[in-house]
């Protein structure tokens, strides 16, 4: 990338599909007389769960393979929460707290591999609910979130192989714009994700307050 605009290019473009998907899957929900938003419906269709990434109850009592492949979507969700932590450690690995330190330390070493991993349950729980449940709306948010995330992916993989400022940003930028299309496809796991996440962020925050307070040894002192 020889200029500094064209690194925005892709992510404009995930961000134009995921738009586009949005606005049929309200279009789809107003013809079938649905509901959209983050709350689910309730059921799905025979023994199989309606399920999106974490949210969705299951629609048949007896669970089966779409309850595991729903379980799978939730299990993404809190990985990519936990990936998205390492951004309140980012600039906080000289912290004058030991636990920050070495806390931000495990999760830099750990953020690429939690990142690729929710890529790929969210892939696997997505491509079950596309085979099974295809003509259910919440499909198409499901899709506008896997276009995000792909995009966050690619960027996160190329931050150290391209040279260009704008990469993190875009990066970060990309998974706080995927928070909101994750939320109305799968509800109440993703705000339960996010709470998680601003908790670690508080919880730094206070271990360098309590870190901070700490009186220093007095140089040559008793």
């Amino acid at each position: 990338m020889k200029t500094k605009k064209t690194v925005w290019i892709p992510a404009i473009i995930a961000v134009a599909v995921a738009a586009l998907l949005v606005i049929y899957y309200y279009y789809m929900s107003s013809v079938s007389g649905g509901e959209p938003g983050p709350r689910p419906p309730e059921g799905g269709v025979g023994n199989v769960p309606a399920g999106p990434v974490g949210g969705r109850p299951g629609g048949g009592g007896r669970g089966g393979n779409g309850e595991i492949f729903k379980t799978l979507g939730t299990i993404s969700v809190f990985l990519g929460a936990a990936a998205f932590s390492w951004f309140w450690f980012k600039k906080k690995l000289r912290s004058p707290s030991i636990l920050v330190r070495k806390a931000g330390k495990l999760l830099h070493s750990l953020h690429k591999l939690l990142g690729w991993a929710t890529l790929i349950l969210i892939a696997v729980h997505g491509i079950y609910f596309l085979i099974t449940k295809l003509q259910d709306n919440k499909t198409y948010t499901g899709l506008a979130g896997f276009a995000i995330l792909l995009a966050i992916a690619g960027y996160g993989f190329f931050i150290n192989k391209v040279r260009n400022k704008w990469m993190r940003t875009v990066h970060r930028l990309l998974g706080l714009l995927w928070v909101p299309v994750l939320l109305l496809h799968a509800g109440s796991s993703v705000i339960m994700a996010v709470i998680a996440s601003i908790a670690v962020g508080v919880l730094v925050w206070m271990l360098e307050k309590m870190a901070g307070k700490t009186p220093k040894p007095i140089p040559g002192g008793r």
